[in-house]
């Protein structure tokens, strides 16, 4: 599984790094290097412009942006938000078949920036974390928009799930999952919206797996309440202080 990542970058490098526009409105956090699921976080999407009525345009040429979103899926016929808290996940072999993920996977795709991600490797009753961290890295995901219906002038909740698939190489050390990486020349496929069929993009690219530096962190971050660049910093191995919980999430 992929259940807290770091995300450091701010919106003007984001904009550099994936050509992209600014529709963050200022919602953005600071720098995060304990990003936990419910927390708002920054995404890239490519959609085609609308007009006055909220038609979509499809003869003008779709434009990539930075937009904010909620970790934790909340599709759209749900009738509770509730229910994201249970979906900050996507498993590629199941989102083309479960009803919860397969048309947002068709029509509403999204690269989720990040420094790296965390995991925990066991062995028994231990726990210890690890960082996954590499260059340009980008998570896929999928996003929906959800309305309250009890509330028509209520703003739309947009949140996202990040895809995950079994680990390969070395990760498999760490973890069976991982989240599904994207490298920049997967980006524009994953992003197009005309395009509904991605199911060549659901193998994660050896060859970026091998760029990876699998760092043993401290057990800090299993706090949530912490945050800050010393939670990515190595340490040495067999530190984690292993009567922590393994995830202390905000309530």
């Amino acid at each position: 599984m992929c259940g807290r990542y770091s995300a450091t970058k701010n919106p003007a490098a984001l904009v550099q790094e994936f050509d992209a526009v600014d529709e963050t409105g200022g919602k953005a956090r600071d720098e995060d290097y304990n990003v936990a699921p419910t927390k708002n976080v920054v995404t890239v999407v490519q959609r085609h412009p609308r007009d006055a009525e909220g038609n979509v345009l499809d003869e003008e040429p779709a434009v990539r942006s930075l937009r904010v979103m909620r970790w934790g899926l909340v599709p759209f016929w749900a009738k509770d938000p509730s229910v994201g808290n249970r979906m900050i996940n996507t498993r590629a072999e199941t989102a083309t078949e479960k009803p919860a993920f397969k048309r947002a996977l068709a029509k509403r795709r999204c690269l989720v920036p990040a420094d790296g991600w965390y995991e925990w490797r066991r062995a028994g009753k231990q726990k210890e974390p690890f960082f996954m961290t590499g260059e340009d890295l980008a998570f896929a995901g999928i996003w929906e928009s959800w309305r309250d219906k009890k509330d028509a002038d209520a703003e739309p909740l947009i949140t996202f799930s990040i895809i995950t698939t079994d680990a390969i190489g070395r990760l498999t050390d760490i973890h069976d999952r991982m989240p599904l990486l994207m490298t920049k020349d997967r980006w524009s496929t994953w992003l197009d919206p005309d395009r509904d069929d991605v199911g060549e993009l659901l193998t994660p690219p050896a060859d970026l797996v091998d760029k990876l530096e699998l760092r043993p962190v401290s057990d800090r971050v299993n706090n949530v309440r912490n945050n800050g660049p010393e939670l990515v910093e190595r340490v040495e191995a067999g530190q984690a202080d292993l009567d922590a919980p393994l995830f202390d999430l905000p309530k």
